[in-house]
């Protein structure tokens, strides 16, 4: 499977490191062909405190990667009394990936979290790779965001600065891609745990960008 395959599913999502946390954003359109299947979509997912997944590709292939990836992270802070390291959860979720890369499940992740070394950031392909940045973004509105975020990004934001240019990066995409739109989901995880931005500020960022 190619990029371009995982792109025709339609989807923007991104993930950022900032000074002292990490954004993780999607929009919540579902496509199928042309039609938009679901106006409202869950593709942001919540797997630990710590732990965030922004997903883009197959609804079912994505819910049973979140929920298989929820359950590991319970079952590694029930056996050691601590959270699964960012780079853990990655390592694992590449791994379950690549052993299905012959007939792979059909997806582009990207995970986020904020562990002892601080926060971290990770892009998985459906092959299985694992590959750290600053920032990173999936799906057919990729290329939009990537432009937004190659201008605006800066080490060491602030949250109120990370979440804004999640905003406005995903709000760009929606601009021009067909497959992306709807609301915004943003999550901000620190070391306070996560955080989900509420519908209403989100609203009030995507139309102070109309002004």
């Amino acid at each position: 499977m190619t990029s371009d395959d995982v792109k025709k599913t339609g989807t923007t999502t991104l993930g950022m490191v900032c000074k002292d946390g990490v954004v993780i954003a999607t929009e919540q359109r579902a496509t199928m062909g042309t039609l938009i299947a679901h106006k409202k979509t869950k593709k942001l997912y919540k797997i630990d405190n710590h732990l965030a997944l922004a997903t883009a590709g197959l609804v079912g292939d994505l819910q049973s990667l979140a929920r298989y990836l929820s359950a590991e992270a319970n079952l590694y802070r029930l056996k050691r009394d601590a959270p699964m390291p960012v780079k853990s959860a990655s390592t694992l979720m590449a791994n379950i990936m690549n052993q299905r890369k012959f007939m792979p499940y059909y997806v582009q992740l990207v995970l986020g979290g904020y562990d002892a070394d601080g926060g971290h950031v990770y892009a998985l392909d459906a092959a299985g790779g694992s590959i750290p940045d600053k920032y990173t973004s999936a799906g057919s509105g990729s290329p939009y965001v990537f432009g937004v975020l190659e201008d605006h990004y800066k080490e060491n934001m602030s949250k109120e600065e990370g979440v804004n240019l999640a905003v406005r990066a995903i709000s760009s995409a929606i601009s021009r891609d067909s497959a992306s739109g709807g609301m915004i989901s943003v999550a901000y995880i620190s070391k306070n745990g996560f955080e989900a931005i509420s519908e209403d500020e989100v609203k009030q960022k995507m139309a102070a960008l109309k002004k």
